[in-house]
């Protein structure tokens, strides 16, 4: 019997095709998990966040390395010193919020910092278009859901916030700077203050005084002068 791909070549030609398309198939299956495996930058960042979010994480030495927290050489350890002393000392100067900026930005919670610096600069606004204006900002950049820099705050405040908006006054973020800061002040602040680059400054300081010397006494006869002995102890 003859072979009826050599009567009929087209069905040769068809079943070439088929075997090219199923091989096709075959590879793309096996690379589709393969692909589906592969986290997105989104979620990479997700993971590595809640990594740098550990305590014993920030014990290291990694924020001392290039490209993360690093402190102005300009910076005395006496300056740093201070810093520690409270979380208002630490924003009041510009070289410790500058350090407290970046160190946020190693636990990808910088929004926090921006967002109190906004609110800062929204209360020295000086009319109401210029209110209504950065209300607007501050609210779809930090507040709103699915903002770009969500902060975490919580329902009521934020309900409090949200109605406040369409006719902002100067304390209209008031409370929801309250809350970010005590959040910046009793979690992050005290990690900054075990950061390796910070605990590097301060050790660098040298004693503030000299150590007192005792200055040994020579004695003359004069001392002995009137001092009558002690017979007891022969």
């Amino acid at each position: 019997m003859e072979n009826p791909l050599l009567l009929f070549p087209q069905l040769n030609i068809s079943a070439s095709k088929d075997k090219a398309y199923y091989k096709v198939m075959k590879s793309a299956i096996k690379e589709e998990p393969h692909k589906a495996s592969k986290p997105g930058a989104k979620q990479k960042r997700n993971r590595l966040s809640l990594l740098l979010q550990k305590p014993e994480f920030h014990e290291g030495d990694h924020l001392g390395k290039p490209g993360n927290l690093t402190i102005a050489a300009s910076v005395s350890p006496e300056e740093a010193v201070k810093w520690g002393e409270s979380f208002d000392k630490l924003l009041s100067e510009k070289a410790g919020l500058d350090a407290f900026t970046k160190f946020l930005k190693t636990e990808f919670s910088e929004e926090n910092i921006e967002f109190w610096i906004a609110c800062e600069d929204y209360k020295k606004s000086k009319s109401a278009h210029e209110l209504l204006s950065k209300a607007k900002t501050i609210f779809e950049t930090f507040i709103q859901k699915d903002a770009p820099k969500e902060v975490n705050l919580d329902f009521h405040t934020k309900e409090v916030t949200s109605q406040s908006v369409g006719q902002p006054v100067h304390s209209t973020f008031d409370a929801a700077q309250t809350t970010v800061y005590r959040l910046m002040e009793q979690d992050s602040y005290p990690r900054f203050l075990r950061s390796a680059p910070y605990r590097d400054l301060v050790r660098d300081r040298g004693p503030t005084h000299a150590p007192l010397r005792r200055r040994s006494r020579s004695f003359t006869i004069s001392d002995f002068q009137g001092v009558k002995p002690d017979l007891t102890m022969w």
